[in-house]
């Protein structure tokens, strides 16, 4: 991609992001994502509602009167943006192509988190671990992530969660917030989130497009799958074909929940025929509660 289209690009999506981030998701971050604990920044005198367990007993005997410590949240944060790239996220159909969401929501995230004075770490995957920024703050360091978004190349195509999952948990060894943003075309991860769900805590955002869960009788339609390079085509208006594809969907849904459940991690589903901006905030006021 030339240089100027893709200032282009950043800048368009850092207006849009950015904007979204300061308007809509600010204060439901902050209250969603909580800080490692509560810090001691001062003592005062004692006031009427005072918890009496923060009476600094050592302040009172010295002035014969009673004083509290005061506790303010430790805010800053390590996010971490574990990102699929694979080929099958170039797929758009009813909306959307979903890397173009993926892309977006990301951007939303990361501004999110510096808002709020937290680094941002990303890992880009496909069936191997493809590039990792390590954590850092900064309007500057967001930018450059969205600059890698847009026109970051994988080398591989397939995907395989398992092996960012453990990068990860390799990676970061203290404890972060991880957003997972995939499509989730893959198996065989469910051990490794669980895994990795223990130490961080882990979102898994699910980007899909509707019409990978059901085909239209259209007809006789050539389909590539962009993760393996291989055509094939369907007769979209056989009935088995159509029973086929829903029964493989319907299995899939079942394995992804199941994995999400056992994981106990928090899940956002969003499809690239809408707009993601209320599937963020359903996540983020489940967990403000």
């Amino acid at each position: 991609m030339e240089t100027s289209e893709l200032i282009k690009k950043v800048k368009k999506i850092e207006i849009k992001t950015r904007g979204l981030s300061d308007q809509v998701f600010a204060g439901n971050y902050h209250s969603a994502f909580k800080g490692r604990g509560m810090t001691f920044t001062e003592v005062r005198e004692y006031q009427y509602g005072d918890d009496i367990r923060n009476i600094d007993w050592n302040v009172t005997a010295r002035f014969n009167h009673p004083y509290v410590k005061v506790f303010e949240e430790e805010r800053e944060m390590t996010v971490m943006l574990v990102i699929d790239v694979s080929g099958s996220n170039a797929f758009g159909a009813t909306g959307a192509i979903k890397e173009q969401v993926i892309t977006e929501v990301a951007a939303v995230l990361a501004f999110s988190a510096i808002h709020n004075n937290d680094k941002v770490g990303v890992i880009f995957f496909s069936d191997q671990v493809e590039k990792y920024i390590p954590p850092k703050k900064g309007t500057r360091h967001i930018l450059r992530i969205i600059r890698e978004l847009i026109n970051f190349s994988p080398e591989r195509k397939g995907t395989d969660i398992g092996i960012a999952l453990k990068y990860l948990r390799n990676v970061q060894k203290k404890k972060s917030v991880a957003f997972l943003i995939s499509d989730f075309h893959d198996k065989g991860f469910g051990e490794a989130l669980q895994i990795v769900s223990r130490k961080h805590d882990v979102i898994c955002v699910r980007v899909y497009d509707q019409r990978e869960r059901e085909l239209p009788p259209a007809g006789l339609m050539k389909f590539r799958d962009e993760e393996t390079g291989s055509t094939y085509w369907l007769d979209t208006s056989s009935r088995a074909v159509r029973e086929r594809v829903e029964a493989y969907t319907q299995a899939h849904e079942r394995f992804l929940k199941e994995v999400f459940v056992k994981s106990a991690v928090d899940v956002a589903n969003i499809p690239t025929d809408t707009d993601y901006v209320p599937p963020l905030m359903k996540l983020f006021k489940k967990r403000s509660q």
